[in-house]
């Protein structure tokens, strides 16, 4: 049996997709055996257990203690549950996970961990308003630096986040895999004819002739406003026919845009099923962050699920692999101050080659080299 260990994460569209579906697609396509033990908070543990085990049937899902730096009692608790279950392995998804596994396998409890490394956290932890006690901003690099380096393998995003390992923390082998941020295994590719494409439009209350923007998030990407504003207001400035969509929760920031630019910017939040549709009658994805190290390692989900409704990419420059990516296979435009922004109604054949490429490069079927790789470690 192997395991897959996540810690203080609750149940999310991220969650179901990189964590539920990841754990359904080693048992079925490999008959890997992997079973999932989630620690999450006490606030609504029933309902929160019930949510995961609907999602991964046989998941064992236990409370955390409130406070974060209670993280030991759990890994305590890990412990005692390998030396009942003795797993051959687990895979541990973000740092505390990760330090929990290392404790396990230090009391002879486990043979091998797996670092699931989701992106830069002690990074995260300084740049951004992170709510944790100073305390802990002052040990998560310690924690992370053990993570990295102490465990027997380990999986990456992005490419660059290996890199900002090697920089940041010595680590220099190469056991490890990339594995970006897929799409759940429930996507089924389909390219829209024009006529649905105009039918998605009229929909919105707009016409053919609309060139339609489209950011999709929640309210926290508004951190990166200032640069979301600097790649949108010529754009929008340029004509009347050109309009913003925004699927995200009110904010004070789309208020401003939607009284700068009246009858240009649109807003709606719905729920996440209903988010490829409007997606689809769009012309371009808008995936543009402030210069940080978190952005510079990152694999933002959207990135996939943009391409998958058939639409280009706005990027910014150094955001994870995936700027690189949209200069090298021209499914975008990389966000730059020296270049206006020009975008067209997407066409049947932009749209096509889109959603191939995100098949070809984000899908879990497409990472069999990387998880036939994983678990050969593994074993």
């Amino acid at each position: 049996m192997l395991v897959y260990l996540t810690y203080a994460e609750q149940p999310s569209g991220v969650y179901s997709s990189q964590v539920s579906d990841v754990v359904q697609h080693l048992n079925q396509r490999f008959s890997a055996g992997v079973r999932l033990v989630a620690f999450v908070s006490l606030r609504g543990f029933r309902a929160t257990r019930v949510k995961i085990r609907k999602e991964v049937p046989g998941a064992i899902v236990l409370p955390a203690l409130p406070k974060a730096e209670y993280w030991r009692v759990s890994a305590f608790m890990f412990w005692v549950l390998c030396l009942v279950f003795r797993p051959k392995a687990v895979m541990a998804r973000n740092v505390l996970a990760a330090n929990m596994g290392l404790f396990a396998r230090r009391l002879g409890a486990v043979r091998t961990v797996c670092f699931d490394g989701r992106g830069a956290v002690a990074a995260e932890w300084h740049e951004y308003d992170v709510s944790v006690p100073p305390s802990w901003k002052a040990s998560i690099s310690e924690l992370e630096r053990k993570a990295v380096v102490d465990s027997n393998f380990r999986i990456a995003v992005t490419h660059k986040l290996v890199e900002h390992w090697r920089e940041r923390y010595g680590y220099s082998d190469h056991h490890h895999v990339v594995i970006p941020c897929t799409l759940n295994r429930s996507f089924r590719p389909h390219v829209l004819t024009d006529e649905e494409k105009s039918a998605g439009k009229r929909f919105l209350g707009l016409q053919d002739e609309h060139v339609v923007l489209v950011y999709s998030g929640s309210a926290a990407g508004w951190q990166s406003f200032s640069v979301l504003h600097a790649c949108v207001a010529p754009f929008l400035n340029a004509s009347r026919d050109h309009k913003l969509l925004v699927l995200a929760p009110d904010d004070e920031h789309i208020r401003s845009l939607e009284r700068e630019f009246p009858n240009q910017v649109m807003r709606k939040w719905v729920a996440h099923h209903e988010v490829p549709a409007l997606l689809a009658a769009c012309d371009m994805g808008i995936l543009v962050r402030e210069k940080s190290i978190t952005n510079r390692v990152a694999s933002p989900t959207k990135f996939a699920e943009y391409l998958s409704a058939g639409l280009p990419v706005l990027i910014s420059e150094e955001l994870g692999d995936y700027s690189d990516f949209v200069m090298t296979h021209a499914c975008g435009r990389v966000a730059s101050e020296n270049s206006p922004l020009q975008v067209s109604p997407t066409t049947h054949a932009l749209r096509k080659a889109m959603v191939e490429l995100v098949v070809a490069h984000f899908t879990k079927e497409a990472m069999e080299k990387e998880y036939t790789q994983l678990l050969h470690h593994l074993s």
